[in-house]
């Protein structure tokens, strides 16, 4: 091996190319197709493949119990996003020996098969599918994984036993289209069609119940396969309103990308927290402007010593050197290879934006002066171990550790109300150079603003 030559270092404006064009999502859709699919050529598959535009289409699962309304919720569904409604009814009636059996009669070999056979026609490969009620069993999902059929938007339905029992009762079917309505919940506005309704050949009780049983003994295992692409919806609403919170899920597109994430709020919003729960759980790295700068003032580099003059003297540090320090940081091997999440204040963004390390997922946390200010006088340091505790989200591990807790300086309350105003000051304009910056609110528990924030780091 020749040991003169250099390693390559991918450029930091190759990612956001990269992510501007989607480029992570494209390779990963080509080479799940390449595998699953196995073709003789397979350049000139990947070329057809390309052509098709396939890699955009809809691929939807709606999953649920008995009742809870996926059929008519997928009609409707396949004919806005133009996509082909597959049911596993209709695949056993295209079988003739199949045909007098139900789904639970059929092996679950044998339906994945024919789901499989039926996703590979020309119709399904280029409009898209809604596949509806299938899978049901944990080994229908392995199955259909094993042949590659996989969603890019899962939608299960939830709603109370007694209300799914209360649709069966009160079910009603169109026998021209095979529409359900319901004598309480789906009635028809034409007059027509309200008067040829038949009350369907329905389940007993009993049956009903049985159904539901073995639907909630699965339900975990098909929650836990389609994690990543799930969304969980109330049923027991408006079938409007469910149709609208399903269509919004569905036409968001998810994307790889390496995350390059920049939290943004004032002190007291939560923006250590928050960025060291997406660091663990994520393993990208966190990186603190502040301690950035106070970090560069020990290398015994010729830049640290620079920044130590200005906080030496309690002077803010220069936008030239602030960029340089960052871009230094946020240029080695693993900010590049794992992504970094950025807490700053409003001028340290700034700066980011001119910067060769632009984010792609800004976020905004929100919260009034009170609770900031609340949040920040409960809050103390471990001076052995530098970790930072707060009385109510992050209380010290034990009582030693708590009676040596020092608050710092800059928590002094006087420090920290001139702190949120020189924050609401410098923030000013914010939007206009990060117009897309998600606004989260903050003044809630941190949990539920992880959750807020995990649910966009990959979604347009």
């Amino acid at each position: 091996m020749d040991e003169t030559l250099k390693p390559v270092r991918i450029p930091p404006q190759m990612s956001v190319y990269a992510d501007k064009h989607h480029l992570s999502h494209l390779m990963q859709s080509l080479l799940a197709s390449l595998v699953l699919d196995r073709p003789d050529d397979p350049i000139s598959y990947l070329i057809d493949l390309l052509k098709r535009s396939s890699l955009n289409i809809p691929r939807v699962m709606l999953l649920g119990p008995p009742a809870v309304g996926k059929r008519t919720l997928a009609k409707r569904l396949s004919a806005m996003l133009g996509a082909v409604h597959v049911t596993s009814e209709d695949l056993l009636l295209d079988q003739s020996e199949l045909s007098t059996l139900s789904e639970q009669e059929v092996s679950a070999e044998v339906l994945v098969q024919l789901v499989q056979q039926r996703l590979k026609k020309t119709d399904c490969l280029h409009q898209g599918w809604v596949l509806d009620g299938v899978p049901q069993t944990r080994l229908q999902v392995l199955l259909l994984q094993q042949a590659g059929i996989i969603p890019e938007h899962t939608v299960m339905l939830e709603a109370p036993d007694s209300v799914l029992l209360e649709r069966r009762r009160g079910r009603l079917v169109d026998p021209l289209t095979g529409d359900i309505y319901h004598e309480t919940f789906i009635w028809p506005s034409d007059n027509t069609i309200a008067r040829r309704l038949e009350r369907g050949c329905g389940l007993s009780e009993e049956q009903s119940l049985a159904e539901l049983q073995r639907y909630r003994c699965e339900v975990t295992s098909l929650r836990s396969a389609y994690q990543h692409v799930l969304k969980v919806i109330n049923a027991d609403q408006h079938h409007a309103d469910i149709y609208h919170q399903v269509l919004a899920f569905v036409q968001t597109q998810h994307y790889s990308r390496t995350p390059r994430i920049l939290l943004l709020g004032p002190p007291g919003s939560g923006k250590s927290l928050q960025a060291r729960l997406l660091s663990e759980k994520y393993k990208m790295v966190d990186v603190c402007c502040a301690q950035l700068l106070r970090s560069a003032t020990a290398d015994g580099s010729g830049l640290g010593a620079e920044v130590q003059l200005y906080l030496d003297d309690r002077r803010p540090v220069p936008d030239s050197l602030v960029l340089r320090v960052l871009e230094e940081r946020l240029s080695r091997v693993d900010c590049s290879c794992r992504g970094w999440v950025l807490h700053c204040d409003p001028q340290q963004a700034r700066v980011l934006q001119e910067s060769q390390h632009r984010p792609n997922r800004v976020f905004l946390l929100e919260a009034t002066d009170d609770v900031c200010l609340e949040r920040i006088s409960l809050r103390a340091t471990d001076p052995l171990s530098g970790e930072r505790y707060h009385t109510v989200t992050r209380p010290a591990p034990s009582a030693e550790v708590q009676n040596r807790l020092q608050t710092a300086p800059d928590d002094d309350l006087d420090v920290v109300t001139l702190r949120l105003k020189q924050y609401r000051v410098r923030s000013a304009g914010l939007q206009s150079v990060y117009p897309d910056a998600v606004h989260v609110v903050a003044d809630q528990n941190p949990h539920s603003v992880f959750e807020a924030l995990e649910s966009r780091l990959t979604t347009n």
